[in-house]
């Protein structure tokens, strides 16, 4: 029974828990209940919120709702909602001590809020894996931390974080769940959108507290001008993150009206990045594969969507930026680079450590002494923390040195030689990270074939890593090619 002086504060803490979920209602749906005088279905809803809160609850708002409070277009978004079981919901005020300083400057503070949500992702990565998906209390305790704002600009309430602390923050989520992190850098990326939108746009999309971008690789499909925008028509591969997101994503080729491609002046397609609530899309669920299962990365697809011009925009690699902060004189494709290689060094680094923690103890088979007792286990894990600690320091030393550049320099872009230079580090980063993976991995003996997440999980997700575009070998010809004097300008990346 929910009183009349308490059915206000009721529904707030029930619809920010649904707003949490694959929905993601958001304020516009709360004031509609909470102030439409919806008495009845608001008890409803708490009812079956209270009936099912330690397993899940779905809830589809368009039969509780009667149809004449349906607010416009916006069952189009929400769908099913799911909410996962509360369990690890609160995280003991570790987000409360953290200053939310929207000038990025305070690192440390950041760094130890990673550490410290650290247990609750690591908590919920074996069920995240089961269900391909992150779970509810991950994603919350991620969004609750202010993670998914770390690249947005401040005008929309983002901490606007440089992209070397962007990519020490993932590697501190990767330790913990490799899947997770990887969610999270992809949306970094995304976020990174609001900073090439005009401003009413931008605010439109991002500045609502529960705000994920989502968006999978392209260019494909077309979008056809018409009046006021475009008409998409495609399917996009390996949307991460996107069965959180309330905004989706594409990277779509123009088209005129009768469908001839349009062209830059060099004679190159001409593409521009559409967003859309993600109701609107459809997602396909083809992500079963090895390693980062619980990432979710569907396709998603539509036909015939319309979308504003204002919500599209052009994503070249050669940064167009609305803002000032440094990370949006980075093309987001080395942004990517960056969290990305943070996933690896933080999956490599969790092998390293279970491994050191197991040598302490284990006594193999028909040997009298640990693990750690052997002089051939004491060479491989130097040499295991010398590729990771060298290709940290790479890493972020160089995105570092690179920003310090930028500000003092007054650059609004990065040269051909500072995006080689990151795609060296970023590409390198991730491949001594697989090797010094390989390395703890294999002195761990039959102990690391058991599915348990100290090992098997990470092993597997670090390998999936490698196979993603940041990680080919063909990044390293590029590199290569610069560096020879084949080619003065290697393109975007």
């Amino acid at each position: 029974d929910v009183g009349e002086t308490n059915r206000s504060h009721v529904l707030h803490v029930l619809l920010d828990e649904l707003a949490c979920s694959r929905g993601h209602v958001g304020e516009d749906l709360l004031l509609e209940v909470v102030d439409g005088g919806l008495e009845r279905e608001a008890q409803l809803l708490v009812v079956h919120f209270l009936e099912d809160c330690l397993d899940s609850l779905v809830v589809d708002l368009e039969d509780v709702l009667e149809d004449e409070h349906e607010p416009p277009d916006l069952f189009n978004q929400i769908g099913v909602l799911v909410l996962d079981p509360l369990e690890n919901r609160f995280l003991g005020g570790a987000i409360d001590e953290v200053e939310h300083l929207g000038d990025g400057r305070n690192a440390a503070g950041l760094l130890e809020l990673a550490d410290r949500i650290a247990p609750v992702i690591e908590a919920g990565a074996a069920e995240s894996e089961a269900r391909r998906e992150m779970t509810g209390a991950v994603f919350k305790t991620l969004l609750d931390a202010g993670f998914y704002r770390l690249l947005l600009p401040r005008s929309v309430g983002g901490f606007e974080v440089p992209p070397s602390l962007f990519s020490r923050i993932i590697e501190r989520i990767a330790q913990a769940d490799g899947s997770a992190a990887w969610c999270l850098g992809q949306a970094g990326g995304c976020a990174m959108a609001a900073a090439h939108l005009e401003p009413e746009a931008a605010k439109e999309i991002f500045e609502p507290p529960r705000a994920v971008l989502a968006w999978g690789a392209g260019p494909r499909g077309q979008a056809l001008s018409v009046e006021g925008g475009y008409e998409v028509t495609g399917t996009w591969l390996f949307a991460s993150g996107g069965r959180q997101a309330n905004w989706m994503g594409a990277h779509v080729p123009l088209c005129e009206a009768d469908g001839t491609p349009r062209q830059s002046e060099d004679g190159k397609p001409l593409v521009r990045t559409m967003l859309f609530p993600a109701g609107e899309a459809k997602l396909i669920d083809v992500w079963h594969v090895m390693g980062l299962r619980a990432t979710g990365s569907d396709y998603d697809s539509w036909e015939g969507l319309f979308v504003p011009q204002a919500r599209s925009f052009v994503l070249d690699g050669r940064p167009h930026p609305t803002q000032e902060g440094v990370a949006y004189r980075f093309p987001i494709t080395l942004v990517y680079g960056a969290s990305f290689a943070g996933v690896a060094l933080g999956l490599a680094r969790g092998l390293l450590e279970a491994f050191i923690e197991l040598a302490k103890a284990k006594v193999p088979q028909k040997q009298s002494k640990t693990l750690r007792d052997s002089p051939v286990i004491q060479v491989q894990v130097a040499q295991a923390e010398a590729k990771l600690g060298s290709a940290r320091m790479y890493l972020w030393g160089t995105l570092e040195e690179i920003e310090a550049d930028l500000l003092a320099d007054g650059q609004r872009s990065l040269t051909a030689g500072q995006r080689m230079r990151i795609r060296l580090a970023a590409t390198h980063g991730i491949h001594q990270a697989k090797e010094a993976a390989d390395i703890a991995y294999r002195a761990a003996g039959s102990t690391a074939i058991f599915e348990n997440d100290a090992f098997e999980r990470r092993f597997r997700d670090i390998h999936a890593v490698t196979q993603q575009i940041q990680a080919r070998h063909t990044q390293l010809e590029t590199v290569g090619q610069y560096l020879l004097g084949l080619t003065d300008d290697p393109g975007n990346y």
